[in-house]
């Protein structure tokens, strides 16, 4: 896995991306999933920036791939044959839905045991074991979950024990420094990684590190 804040921004996290693939993007088929962002209100310009950035990559086949309304033996098929399975950004609460309301979850980690998995933001944050409304409360993005009518949730894979925060000092994102750190780092009860948007957090076979040309901020 290669779970990144804002997608592929840098030639670091790229190099790390071509070592998990094996083979160069002209051999490797990509299935993009954008459910997370279909939840999100307003302008999807950074959407569309980003799948952009990931078609110039030069993949031999780009496949859309939205998780809702298709039968589950479709979505899991198209998963299947890619090689590489990349995860945008949006409503981390609507995508952890859609993976578990779809009964998609086992079988998704089961395709992810011989694919590589890039997340970008909410796709990166679905693996936590504290993917729920009581890490909603203390990261203060509760409003999220109750857009979607809902007031709890039960995370779809509970991988890890720690819980992935990106955009660190993002311009876009401009209360996210080290004192909205250090606020919900106290006040968590669990381990959470911030990442800034030139850092990925990489898992290979249960070993974690952090590639970057950024800045990130672990709190244990």
């Amino acid at each position: 896995m290669l779970l990144t804040s804002n997608g592929l921004t840098n030639e670091t996290l790229l190099d790390s991306l071509r070592d998990l693939m094996g083979k160069p993007f002209g051999s490797t088929d990509v299935v993009c999933v954008p459910t997370a962002s279909v939840a999100e209100p307003g302008d999807h310009g950074w959407l569309v920036r980003r799948l952009h950035r990931l078609y110039e990559l030069g993949w031999r086949t780009l496949n859309i791939l939205e998780l809702n309304g298709l039968p589950r033996q479709s979505v899991l098929d198209r998963l299947l044959r890619a090689d590489v399975v990349y995860v945008e950004g949006g409503n981390h609460y609507h995508l952890a839905r859609s993976i578990g309301g779809n009964d998609l979850a086992d079988a998704f980690l089961d395709a992810l045991r011989s694919r590589v998995y890039v997340g970008v933001s909410a796709g990166s944050m679905i693996f936590s074991r504290h993917l729920d409304e009581h890490s909603g409360a203390v990261i203060g993005d509760l409003a999220d979950l109750h857009a979607l009518g809902a007031t709890s949730l039960t995370p779809p894979f509970g991988l890890f024990d720690w819980y992935l925060k990106p955009h660190l000092y993002s311009p876009d994102f401009p209360e996210r420094d080290d004192a909205w750190a250090d606020r919900i780092a106290a006040r968590a009860g669990f381990p959470i990684m911030f990442i800034d948007d030139d850092t990925a957090v990489r898992v290979v076979d249960g070993a974690v590190d952090v590639v970057t040309e950024g800045r990130w901020r672990r709190h244990l």
